[in-house]
């Protein structure tokens, strides 16, 4: 679960795992926990904060947003290569 970002008590990270999901980023923030799509900084679910929190999350996102998804996008094209020289042995 790589972290992209940490700034003003948020932390901005995804799981390695997710599948074929578009770019997003999870975002915690002590106990909560929204779900942001990268593409258009929409929130796909959120637990546990409060919405001036939630707000607060998208204004950060919407300062990086190209950081954003550039390491998503280096992550997953390094996950596909590894996966493709493990299968090549």
């Amino acid at each position: 679960m790589p972290t992209i970002l940490r700034i003003r008590g948020y932390r901005f990270y995804f799981y390695a795992l997710e599948g074929t999901e578009a770019p997003h980023a999870h975002i915690d923030k002590g106990a909560g926990t929204p779900k942001v799509w990268l593409t258009d900084l929409s929130v796909a679910y959120s637990e546990g904060l409060k919405v001036g929190e939630i707000r607060t999350a998208l204004r950060l996102a919407r300062k990086y947003p190209v950081s954003l998804v550039k390491a998503w996008h280096e992550f997953r094209d390094a996950k596909v290569k590894a996966k493709s020289r493990k299968g090549s042995c």
